[in-house]
């Protein structure tokens, strides 16, 4: 895991992301999906540039079956952006960097 990235699952979930006083940015993934590697250095990129102003996270949802779940995740990688407990803005698959990065200003 890399640094400033906390790994999250379904015991957690409520108190590191819902209860939060920083916005949360949760990566679902696994660690069999290709994509889901493709887009790791890019969150990595992003929570050293903005990890002091918002939480990033990583869900593994082999381990964690019920949080995908309550959130309607079909398919990963799936980022979910929360801020103040509430879905901000939900982004599914490979995407640009620049992408995620107006996710993340969105929430500042």
């Amino acid at each position: 895991m890399a640094e400033g990235i906390m790994e999250i699952d379904d015991g957690n979930f409520e108190t590191e992301v819902l209860q939060s006083d920083k916005p949360v940015l949760v990566d679902f993934w696994a660690p069999w999906c290709g994509p889901c590697k493709a887009i790791g250095p890019v969150v990595e990129d992003l929570a050293n540039s903005f990890g002091d102003k918002i939480k990033f996270t990583k869900c593994n949802v082999d381990n964690s079956p019920v949080t995908p779940g309550k959130f309607g995740i079909k398919a990963i990688p799936t980022l979910i952006f929360f801020k103040g407990g509430d879905v901000v803005e939900q982004i599914t698959g490979m995407v640009a960097k620049s992408k995620l990065e107006e996710a993340v200003n969105k929430l500042l």
